[in-house]
């Protein structure tokens, strides 16, 4: 039953997202970027309406009183491909610093563009950087949300963190509140897999690090709030649903937070 949930609602999530994206294109890209989130929440709630529908899965959300209005950095716990897209009404008109290549992609590139994000040329960031700071400051002076993740990529839930040294940087020359999200999603939605699980997905919006701090300081800050919440999370999880299958990684946090052995069946892949 699971895998044929999970095949449906791949399918009915690809194809929502490939005719919505050609469907509404016109208004999207006529109408002021403020009216095209519009398109974009719609998709977002379509798909979470689907995921709970056909697999079984909700989420929430604790901690949104931290979100703060004006311009900061919010600094996501990255598992799967779940809280890209499912977080996005939660932040204040969000932006990100991305590849520039992405913006070349036919239609997807265009959707990007549109919401006025910030290209980066990796292969030169020392020439490039002064510009896209200048981006950045003009983008949160509107009081927008800039999502960095820091550990780059989606990571095996239990993983040892891997946090990249660029969002230290960026709190420093930023000089802005840095707001971690804990959260548990890679049990139900796991990376590069194509089963999903029912279950309830877990967000924990941490308290803003405000500026002040060294970038040392505030990188080990980060990690040191980020995991912990993480882990508590992670633990909950597999304590409430045993029939998902837990990653090793995430088997072996486990016992190391509780003493004990998973009741799920262990998955060993991560």
């Amino acid at each position: 039953m699971i895998f044929f949930r999970s095949a449906l609602f791949n399918l009915v999530f690809y194809v929502n997202l490939v005719t919505q994206m050609i469907v509404f294109s016109p208004f999207y890209f006529l109408a002021p970027r403020r009216y095209s989130w519009i398109i974009v929440r719609n998709w977002i709630r379509s798909s979470d309406w689907l995921l709970r529908l056909i697999v079984g899965t909700t989420y929430e959300i604790e901690g949104l009183e931290n979100m703060p209005r004006g311009g900061c950095i919010i600094a996501p716990k990255h598992q799967s491909m779940w809280d890209p897209f499912a977080l996005l009404p939660y932040y204040n008109d969000p932006f990100y610093i991305l590849k520039r290549e992405l913006t070349w992609i036919p239609l997807f590139g265009w959707y990007v563009m549109k919401m006025r994000m910030v290209p980066i040329n990796r292969g030169s960031k020392s020439k490039v950087m002064p510009e896209v700071l200048a981006m950045t400051r003009e983008r949160m002076a509107q009081g927008r949300h800039l999502v960095i993740y820091p550990e780059g990529t989606r990571r095996p839930v239990g993983a040892d963190p891997e946090y990249k040294y660029g969002v230290a940087r960026l709190y420093h020359d930023l000089d802005v509140p840095v707001v971690p999200i804990a959260m548990n999603p890679g049990l139900f939605w796991p990376r590069r897999k194509f089963l999903r699980y029912p279950g309830l997905i877990r967000v924990r919006v941490l308290e803003p690090i405000m500026p002040g701090l060294t970038a040392e300081d505030f990188y080990n800050r980060l990690i040191e709030v980020t995991e912990s919440a993480t882990n508590e999370l992670m633990v909950q999880a597999i304590d409430e649903n045993p029939h998902i299958p837990v990653p090793e990684t995430a088997a072996r946090r486990y016992r190391e937070m509780t003493g004990r052995e998973p009741r799920s069946n262990t998955n060993g892949s991560g």
